[in-house]
């Protein structure tokens, strides 16, 4: 096993939010699913990953206790190599996920799940900088409108943008999800 998807808190959780934007949902879906399509199809491993923050009230939406960790609706159902929980925006740091890939020998990793610019974006320098072969895929990633320090909005799409430049080239190979599934499956056919 050489690769790996890493689906970044696609969960519930995020529906609870003040700025969820339900309208950017469909397309990410889209292409996430494609991804999970993929790595079903191809054999390869699929990872969860979960943010969960410690709250036993159950009041904030990404504590275990409030029912919300749970796989974002719409998501195409799988069977996780494993899966964890992370409390860090790097799915890498606290998880045991950077033990587990190394003793499966996976050696490349396809970025993908919540939030773009934050967990995404995070987890792919990290990756990189210990050492993987990183694919990063914008569009099988979700975010929500930022506001800027001058008080202008920054959009999804630009978001989208913004982290594809800053990753392409230095820490990852930005592709969308055809590109990535052709680039996996190629690779690991070849080694096999």
């Amino acid at each position: 096993m050489t690769t790996a998807l890493i689906v970044i808190d696609a969960q519930q959780s995020f529906v609870n939010r003040p700025y969820f934007e339900p309208a950017e949902v469909p397309a990410y879906l889209n292409a996430q699913n494609r991804l999970i399509e993929g790595f079903q199809a191809a054999g390869l491993p699929i990872v969860r990953v979960f943010h969960v923050q410690p709250d036993t009230s159950g009041a904030d939406p990404f504590s275990l206790e409030s029912g919300l960790v749970r796989p974002l609706e719409g998501l195409r159902d799988f069977d996780a190599a494993t899966t964890v929980h992370k409390a860090r925006h790097s799915a890498l740091v606290g998880s045991g996920l950077d033990v587990w890939l190394t003793q499966q020998g996976v050696r490349r990793l396809v970025i993908s799940g919540i939030r773009t610019e934050q967990c995404c974006e995070t987890t792919t320098r990290h990756a990189s900088d210990l050492g993987w072969d990183v694919i990063y895929v914008p569009e099988a990633t979700l975010t929500f409108t930022m506001t800027q320090p001058d008080g202008s909005p920054l959009t999804p799409a630009q978001l989208r943008a913004r982290t594809a430049t800053v990753l392409d080239g230095r820490f990852a190979r930005v592709l969308n999800a055809e590109a990535a599934l052709q680039a996996v499956t190629e690779k690991d056919a070849a080694l096999a």
